[in-house]
């Protein structure tokens, strides 16, 4: 509940009023009534929440001075992944890892291959650059602009579930993020709040699940921290849309102690461990299950 949705395309709040409205269960009630509420809000919000200019900051690149091995860090997704609307490097979700990484005694080397506006499925070219020299841990931040898209909850969690699997084949210990619920962003008034609210909801449990059976271990961001982001305004930029500098700190410091845990695991004395086998691909969340559950 996080209010950290990646950047919703011009008409994408006038696609989420419509599948809202005519979607199914208790959304698809709204009907034809509904759905002008909903694209009427949905305007309303556009005119509000601007598209960026540019992406973040750049945080790439080497954090701390210890000896030895460094750990790799890498950061998939989508603007919550990029840092959108951080105003330098160091405050990006990316350098704040790295950063408090690199204060337990450890180099810690940064690699961002998140890209503003990705969808679940956009994670496979940013797995692809991030194995061509396989980092320790990888963080993944996704999810918004599948719910913004129209994407199943299954079809994301199951693009969710693939990219973990590469990751953790190669060796990767990886941490996702769950995504935002988008409740709790103000411009988007209600009725549309409430439902966009449900959406992201349900692509969260479903993403939950994915990552568990593919080996990797879960923040559920929206459930930490939505009272947080409802009742601190200055926890969002000026756009009321993306996080602040403090925003990206809040999300972080949520996420970091799952992190920490898995490079420690990731690396002893410089070392790597041997990469996991784990089943290349599946093609429903039932089989993902089973088989964590047989590759635990």
């Amino acid at each position: 509940m996080t209010a950290l949705p990646a950047v919703l395309p011009r008409a994408s709040l006038v696609r989420l009023a419509r599948h809202l409205a005519y979607g199914g269960t208790t959304t698809g009630l709204l009907g034809l009534a509904g759905y002008g509420v909903l694209r009427g809000e949905a305007k309303l919000a556009r005119r509000v929440i601007k598209p960026p200019e540019a992406g973040g900051p750049y945080p790439d690149g080497r954090y701390g001075d210890s000896l030895g091995r460094p750990l790799r860090l890498a950061v998939l997704g989508d603007s919550s992944g990029v840092g959108l609307g951080c105003a330098t490097p160091t405050e990006t979700p990316g350098a704040l890892l790295a950063t408090a990484l690199a204060a337990d005694d450890r180099q810690v080397v940064l690699d961002v291959l998140a890209v503003v506006g990705s969808r679940s499925h956009d994670l496979e070219p940013q797995v692809f650059r991030a194995l061509l020299q396989p980092p320790h841990v990888g963080v993944i931040m996704i999810g918004a602009n599948d719910v913004t898209h129209r994407v199943s909850p299954q079809q994301a969690a199951t693009d969710l579930y693939r990219a973990v699997v590469r990751l953790r084949a190669a060796g990767v210990r990886v941490v996702v993020g769950t995504c935002p619920d988008l409740a709790a962003v103000r411009p988007i008034a209600q009725p549309l709040r409430w439902v966009a609210g449900v959406r992201s909801r349900a692509m969260a449990e479903a993403q939950l699940e994915a990552v568990t059976a593919a080996g990797g271990s879960v923040v559920p961001l929206g459930r930490l921290l939505a009272r947080t982001f409802t009742t601190e305004p200055g926890l969002f930029c000026p756009d009321r849309f993306h996080p602040s500098a403090a925003g990206y700190a809040a999300l972080m410091a949520a996420m970091l102690p799952a992190v920490r845990a898995e490079a420690d695991r990731s690396v002893h004395r410089g070392t790597r461990p041997n990469p996991v086998r784990l089943p290349p691909s599946t093609v429903t969340l039932d089989a993902a299950s089973v088989r964590g559950v047989r590759h635990a």
